[in-house]
């Protein structure tokens, strides 16, 4: 985190007051409403994925610099060495996704996947291509496709300003580690904002049963969307009277923003039905009130890190062993279950912010909501 002096007392008694905050925070399931069928991981958390590591950045400087860096690593090897079979839907393409037309080419992904703010993705690229070239063996690569997606958190982040350098992605990638994944305000969720209260980062898991296979789905996401937001069946933005193309309140959402959903399973998968995987996580934001609307873009990157199916760029031929298509069904299931609770989390692990020019989002009136979803009918 990048501070300056000036301000350096006033934000650390706000952040301060931010970790008081989110040691109160829950996710929907520890308030005692899970969701779905499938048992979660360990940590309900993409990390829950054998292998799969997530690093933040968060950079909150004086009063307008709301932004920072997510990095998700697939595997500890050496990515580039031994690339990731992928895929990459586009929901709505209203962004600026890096890297994606040689993943749709060539089925893989060679480099850590890193979500940063619209602004900065040239500054991800830059970090991501760095953190590879240095990696041992690599001394003679000249051509490095990385992967960095975005959503724009311009309203409460001076985005023209261009916070985010090559130094903070090398950093994200880094420091990267298994276990919980913090969630809300921070790295690429820093200043996002979700049906027009606080977004941020969000994460969920399943767990198959053996007799499925017993394969983990891990998702991901930075949620910077709108809608009618829905939670776990509940109309939720309605009963606010907070919605998009509602126009008599004080503060409207806002129809338009976007949302990265990054997927990775332990599944024996190929890009094809990795593509197949992601179309089912628009799915899970359908399952919150997301519409994918005009000035939205909506990604799902989906990976497979069975470690018998990396690919290296030294075999001549490949021979994997994929999962046939009629054992695709509880992953599809698996993986909107997840994409739903990882984006509902991102809701309630958020705190309210204020950032430039004074703009403020309130956060999730969980009270509220936890009264609603006690009291459905």
């Amino acid at each position: 985190m990048r501070i300056n002096a000036k301000y350096g007392f006033l934000i650390a008694v706000c952040m301060m007051c931010c970790v008081a905050m989110a040691q109160q925070h829950r996710t929907l399931r520890e308030w005692g409403f899970p969701t779905g069928i499938f048992p979660t991981g360990q940590y309900n958390a993409i990390t829950d994925v054998p292998g799969v590591t997530v690093g933040h950045v968060t950079l909150i400087e004086g009063d307008s610099v709301r932004t920072g860096v997510t990095a998700i690593v697939p595997h500890q090897g050496d990515i580039f060495r031994k690339k990731v079979p992928a895929a990459i839907y586009v929901g709505n393409g209203f962004g600026k996704l890096a890297g994606v037309t040689q993943v749709q080419e060539l089925g893989n992904i060679e480099t850590p996947v890193v979500l940063t703010n619209t602004l900065s993705v040239a500054a991800g690229i830059e970090g991501v291509v760095r953190y590879t070239l240095m990696q041992p063996g690599n001394g003679n690569v000249r051509s490095v496709n990385a992967v960095v997606g975005e959503t724009n958190d311009g309203r409460l982040n001076d985005i023209r300003g261009m916070h985010v350098t090559p130094q903070m992605v090398i950093d994200a990638i880094t420091k990267a580690h298994g276990g919980p994944v913090e969630q809300g305000n921070v790295g690429a969720g820093t200043g996002t904002i979700c049906f027009g209260f606080k977004g941020g980062i969000g994460t969920s898991s399943r767990v198959l049963p053996e007799s499925l296979g017993g394969y983990t789905i891990g998702v991901l996401v930075q949620t910077n969307y709108g809608g009618i937001l829905e939670i776990d069946g509940v109309q939720v933005g309605q009963k606010l009277k907070k919605h998009d193309f509602i126009e008599h309140i004080g503060q409207t959402a806002n129809v338009d923003g976007s949302c990265m959903m990054v997927v990775i399973t332990d599944a024996p998968l190929d890009s094809r039905n990795l593509e197949r995987v992601a179309k089912r996580a628009m799915m899970g934001l359908a399952k919150t009130g997301g519409i994918a609307s005009n000035g939205s873009g909506d990604y799902v990157i989906a990976m497979s890190v069975a470690p018998g199916n990396l690919i290296s760029d030294n075999d001549k031929l490949i021979t994997p062993t994929v999962l046939a298509n009629g054992g695709m069904s509880p992953i599809f299931a698996a993986t909107i279950e997840a994409t739903a609770e990882a984006l509902w989390n991102s809701l309630f692990m958020a705190d309210p912010m204020t950032g430039r020019g004074g703009y403020h989002v309130d956060a999730l009136p969980v009270d509220q909501v936890l009264d609603m979803l006690r009291n459905r009918r």
